[in-house]
């Protein structure tokens, strides 16, 4: 299974984002020391932005860069001349969107991405094939495609329609008609917020690729968030590739080029979620940090924090003790309880135990 970044892309299409090509580049290059499989850089046709930074990054970056372009043959050069490694040809293929954004059949759709593809390959890159709003068309109407293209194909839930019980039967419908899944790769919106439960649902069933995006940047709702895809698969077992001691640093990395900003309470990169406070909690996870956490930040590059004040209760406080070597009498218990009460706020382990030490 393979994890596409499409954050410099998707990113772009939010309201009221100019970035710049360096900011742009800045971030490319720091998605490239996750070892992804695919950076998809920009959509070079539409202007000298997204056709610059497609092509430094091709330039200068270990990880395949990818370009978008639609089933047209300036869509295609454009992507050409910028050095993409791997062109996504785009075309519709719901009733809705054929009649509304191309005009014309699914069949002249597919005919025009074949043209399209072969394009991209006398080019020398290797294309790739996006079919738009797959998830609300008919699947026999896209089984057809895995057998016309020898490309890798990306299934697009375009407008974020879909949930994880639709995804799962109509990935299944697909196979009851001979899709081979390990070629089917997905695209989620999270317009419903579900887009990270459809992909974790996607990769269970065995498809190839899945689209994800740094804090879920992209337009409207953004796409299933990169860091959230893979700790949970990570923690579920499954090997993503990446390097997982880089994740939370790099996602950060990539907010800071893009001057983003999250959340405290975001999932797996908020400053906030690997911060506890709560006595109970605390208390346990001096002991054993997994009492109270579903994975060790440090593996994918982020710190816990345990924090210590008003709400540190005489059990807290006896295990702070305990690790100053300081016998947690009775006395020096509800000493150190009444210096972390009157602390400013909440400190941090190694200064509560500083506390305790002077007892």
């Amino acid at each position: 299974m393979r994890l596409c970044d499409v954050t410099l892309r998707e990113a772009t299409q939010m309201p009221g984002r100019e970035y710049t090509v360096e900011q742009t580049i800045a971030a490319g290059k720091a998605l490239d020391a996750l070892s992804l499989s695919l950076i998809q850089a920009g959509f070079p046709a539409t202007g000298n932005h997204d056709a610059t930074v497609t092509q430094r990054l091709a330039e200068t970056l270990e990880t395949d860069v990818g370009a978008i372009a639609r089933a047209r043959d300036a869509d295609v050069d454009a992507a050409l001349d910028a050095d993409a490694d791997v062109i996504e040809v785009f075309v519709p293929v719901s009733d809705r969107q054929l009649q509304a954004v191309l005009g014309a059949s699914r069949q002249e759709a597919f005919e025009s991405a074949s043209e399209a593809i072969d394009r991209v390959r006398d080019g020398d890159a290797r294309p790739h094939l996006t079919l738009l709003d797959a998830f609300r068309t008919d699947a026999g109407d896209i089984a057809p495609a895995f057998d016309r293209f020898d490309v890798p194909i990306t299934l697009a839930d375009t407008v974020g329609a879909r949930t994880p019980s639709f995804v799962a039967g109509y990935l299944r419908s697909l196979a009851e008609l001979d899709v081979s899944l390990d070629r089917v790769g997905v695209h989620f919106h999270d317009d419903l917020g579900v887009a990270t439960a459809n992909a974790l649902v996607a990769t269970r069933l065995g498809v190839d690729r899945v689209d994800v995006s740094v804090a879920s940047l992209g337009e409207r709702a953004g796409n299933p968030a990169l860091e959230e895809v893979a700790v949970a698969l990570e923690t579920a077992g499954h090997e993503t590739g990446l390097a997982r001691e880089q994740l939370i640093p790099t996602c950060r990395t990539v907010l800071d080029a893009l001057d983003e900003s999250v959340d405290p309470r975001t999932p797996i990169i908020g400053e906030a979620v690997t911060a506890h406070e709560s006595g109970l909690h605390t208390t346990a996870m001096l002991d054993d940090p997994a009492t109270f956490e579903p994975y060790d930040p440090e593996t994918f590059g982020g710190k816990r924090r345990l924090l210590f004040g008003a709400h540190t209760g005489r059990g807290g406080a006896e295990r702070l003790l305990e690790q100053a070597d300081r016998n947690p009498t009775e006395e020096r218990t509800d000493a150190l309880l009444d210096r972390l009460t009157e602390s400013e706020a909440p400190v941090e382990l190694d200064e509560a135990v500083a506390m305790a030490e002077q007892l």
